[in-house]
Formats: C-alpha cells, sequence, structure tokens
C-alpha cells in the first residue's frame, strides 16, 4: 500500500470521531443544561440512541454480506449512500425545537437515527481494512494511520465543540460567586432562548453542528477518491459465502474473537465513561468550570501524537504487552479526584491521553489476527469480515449504552439539577466514582481478560505463512 492510499483511507473515518467525539463529551451536559430535560430522560435518549446503533450493528452487517460487487467495490457504496442522512441528523440532534413537551422524543430520534447511520459507515469502513491489502504489516500499517487520523478526528471535534460552545457553559453569576445555594439557577428552566440572540446557547451549538457536518463531507471526499477496494483478496473463485447466521454462530464460538470483545468491552465502556462524564465533573465537581475545554483538548492532544509511539511498541514488544498502556490513567484519574487541582488535572489529562490512544489503537488492530485466524480454520469459506467487524461494534456500543445510561440514572437519583451553580454532595460523589472508581475496576477486568486472549506474536508469523500456502 502506498502511503497515500493508507492517508487517503485513514482520512475517511476521521469525521465518523469528529462527530461521535463532540456527542460523546458534551451531547450529555447540552440535554441537561441546555435542553432542560431530566437525567432520567437524558439516560434514555443516550442509552436507546446507543442500543438502536448496536441493534444496527448486526443487521449492517447482514446486508452488507449480501452485496453485490459493483465498480466502486462492495462496501463503499454503504459509506457513500449513508452519508448524506448521517450528516441531517447529526445537525438536528442539537437543534432545540421551539416546544418543551416533546424534546425528548426529538432528541431521542435524532440521536437513534445519528446512531444508526453512523453504523452503517463504521462497519463497511472498518471491514475494508481486510480488503486493501493480504499484507498483514500493510494492514497493521494502515490500521495505525487510521488509528491516528480518528484520534486526530476525535481532537478536531472535541476542540471545535469545546472553543465555540464553551460560552454556553460560563456565567458570571457562578463565576462571581460560586458558593451560590443549590436552589440559584443561571438558566431559567422554562424559557426558550431567542433564535436571533448570536450569543444564545442554541445558536453556539448548531453553529458547531454546522461546523462538524461540513468535516464530514471533506473526509468522505478523500475516502472515494483517494482508497480503492479490491474483490475479496483471501477467497478462492470456488469459496462460497458463509451464510449470515452460520457465520454469526461460528463467530461467538471463536476462543479468540469472545476472549477480545469481552475484554475491550469493558475497556471501551471505562473509555466511554470517562468521555461522557468529564465535562460534566470538570463543571460541578472540580471546581474546573473554566478549564474543561483544555482539558479535553490536551487529553486528545496527547492521545494523537502518541498513537505512533504504540504502533512502534507493539511492533517491537507485541500487542498484548501493549495492552498495559490502558492501565495507566487508573492511577492518576483517582489523584484528580481525590485532589481536584488544574495542574494535576492538565497532567492527568496528558496520561489519560496516552492510555485512550492505546485502547482506540489495539482491538483495531488485533481484530484482523483474529479474522486471519479463524480463515485458517474454515479456509474455504468468504464473506465473513464484515460479521466480525459489525458484531464486534455491536457489543462494544451496547456495552457503552449501558454504561452511560446506568450513569445518566444515577444522576437523576442523586437529585441532579440542570442549570444550579453547585450541584448536591451526592451528586458530585457520584460523578467522582463515575471518573474514578468505575472505569478503574472495568478496565482492570478487561485486561484480565486479555491476559487469557490466545494469539501472540509466534501465532500471528505461523498464521500468515499458512494462509499465504492456502492462497
Amino acid at each position: 500500500l502506498s502511503m497515500c492510499s493508507k492517508l487517503c483511507y485513514a482520512i475517511g473515518g476521521a469525521p465518523n470521531q469528529v462527530a461521535g467525539s463532540a456527542a460523546s463529551f458534551f451531547l450529555q451536559i447540552y440535554l441537561l443544561d441546555i435542553a432542560h430535560i431530566t437525567p432520567f430522560h437524558a439516560s434514555l435518549v443516550l442509552f436507546i440512541g446507543k442500543a438502536s446503533g448496536a441493534v444496527t450493528d448486526p443487521v449492517a452487517g447482514f446486508f452488507i454480506s449480501k452485496s453485490k460487487w459493483t465498480k466502486i467495490g462492495r462496501l463503499m457504496p454503504w459509506v457513500l449512500a449513508c452519508t448524506p442522512f448521517t450528516i441531517v441528523s447529526y445537525f438536528f440532534m442539537w437543534y432545540l425545537p421551539p416546544f418543551a413537551s416533546g424534546r425528548v422524543a426529538w432528541y431521542l430520534t435524532f440521536h437513534c437515527l445519528f446512531q444508526a447511520l453512523t453504523t452503517l459507515f463504521q462497519v463497511p469502513y472498518s471491514a475494508l481494512t481486510m480488503f486493501l491489502s493480504t499484507d498483514q504489516k500493510d494492514r497493521d500499517s494502515a490500521t495505525a494511520y487510521r488509528m491516528t487520523m480518528e484520534v486526530l478526528g476525535t481532537l478536531i471535534g472535541a476542540a471545535l465543540q469545546g472553543q465555540i460552545v464553551a460560552s454556553a457553559h460560563v456565567s458570571p453569576h457562578c463565576t462571581v460567586n460560586p458558593s451560590l445555594n443549590t436552589t440559584d439557577s443561571w438558566h431559567d428552566n422554562h424559557s426558550i432562548p431567542d433564535p436571533s440572540d448570536p450569543l444564545s446557547p442554541q445558536v453556539i451549538y448548531m453553529i458547531a453542528a454546522g461546523v462538524i457536518a461540513g468535516v464530514y463531507l471533506l473526509g468522505i471526499v478523500v475516502l472515494f477518491l483517494g482508497v480503492k477496494e479490491r474483490d475479496d483478496p483471501y477467497a478462492l473463485n470456488s469459496d462460497r459465502e458463509i451464510p449470515f447466521c452460520k457465520g454469526l454462530a461460528l463467530t461467538m464460538k471463536h476462543g479468540p474473537y469472545v476472549k477480545l470483545t469481552a475484554s475491550f468491552l469493558l475497556i471501551s465502556t471505562a473509555v466511554q465513561l470517562e468521555q461522557g462524564n468529564f465535562v460534566l465533573f470538570c463543571t460541578h465537581a472540580a471546581g474546573l468550570r473554566n478549564h474543561f475545554q483544555y482539558l479535553v483538548v490536551t487529553i486528545l492532544v496527547s492521545a494523537a501524537v502518541s498513537v505512533p509511539f504504540w504502533q512502534k511498541f507493539l511492533q517491537r514488544f507485541g500487542k498484548k504487552c501493549a495492552a498495559c498502556g490502558i492501565s495507566w490513567m487508573i492511577p492518576f484519574a483517582v489523584m484528580l479526584v481525590t485532589i481536584p487541582n488544574v495542574i494535576l488535572a492538565y497532567f492527568v489529562a496528558f496520561i489519560s491521553g496516552l492510555s485512550i490512544a492505546a485502547s482506540l489503537l489495539l482491538p483495531w488492530s488485533m481484530l484482523p489476527d483474529v479474522v486471519d485466524n479463524f480463515r485458517l480454520q474454515n479456509p474455504h469459506g468468504k464473506g465473513h469480515e464484515t460479521i466480525f467487524y459489525s458484531s464486534y461494534v455491536f457489543f462494544t456500543k451496547m456495552s457503552a449504552g449501558i454504561g452511560l445510561g446506568i450513569s445518566a440514572a444515577g444522576l437523576e437519583f442523586t437529585g441532579y439539577k440542570p442549570g444550579i451553580c453547585r450541584q448536591s454532595d451526592d451528586v458530585i460523589l457520584t460523578l467522582k466514582l463515575l471518573i474514578g472508581a468505575v472505569p478503574a475496576i472495568l478496565i482492570l477486568l478487561g485486561l484480565f481478560i486479555l491476559l487469557f486472549y490466545p494469539i501472540t506474536e509466534e501465532s500471528r508469523k505461523e498464521t500468515k505463512l499458512a494462509l499465504e500456502e492456502l492462497r
């Protein structure tokens, strides 16, 4: 693969991460403090939205596996077709409708649409890795390029959104007198912001949504013009497509895949909890209301610049060994929760970025190895790649949706009130647990399961040689 092809492939995945990052960091606080829906309803929007995306994964995998080859490939038409609808759904997900009673239904509808459509993009796009090259090093390199650009996309999304919407979450009322009691609100819960006001939260969030929608179009154009999809380079002409249900059953019985998925299911849930509650934690529990956008940028800059480091690390020491980097964030996150301090917060943000980069790169780097291992055990079937990728995304999205739903429900249970300057002690304790203790436990459990992952560097080389003989 040429560097240009790898780069164009990587840029194509960035827009999804730009939009997903903005939603991960800011949607929960937007629903609570701008749209003024209750934490319980926010938890429903977050969970059902993620669940709809998760349910779409196997459905997308089924239909994509049935797709016929076209002049532009088998996967590329899906990527192109869903993009316009994804942009529209994303835009309206940040629109404040001029009615209060139906807002929950509005956000639930467009969040579900957005999650389902991003799945229709993500499944064929991620499976495209297997149709770029038959060489493991090429695929690993393309994955590293992709993860670098996706982390940069996450950075761009959070930075754009954070810088544009920061003023919507800062109140002189709270800044001048932060010790105000918990009944003083700096938003009127019953008022609709004036859309003609250029500084209203509604207008600010719509501007951010429009900018990110433009990034989507740019990325998809680069992907289409710069990447050529190859017709299944692994299969013999005599090979038959594996039926979807049979392929799914075989996938769920494949030991390396089950262990990999179970491990990163827990780890990705921990990362989602960190992302979803970080802005709330900075705003309400750590006294860092005026720093949250810069802390988010610090996390993501650290993650972006460390992806090449992790790629070199896993090439030298192996992929399982590189997983130890995911645990680095645990002691520092606990320190931030117990000793909220501005300087410490930036240091924690930097270390967290290193860990997040490892957690993003490793599963997508290891999944092609699992697919190759499966191919070796089932040498006369084809079409199983989308099944692996769609079911993996299904499990990680479902677990993340459950985690975010439970976290928002926890805020409802402990009495979170939108728009007030100081939340109750119970809410602050809940946010500390969601940032510190809960992710730490999930990461440790995930790494423990990964110890039993059977594919080593030696077995990867043996699989590569065996597949070359088959081809």
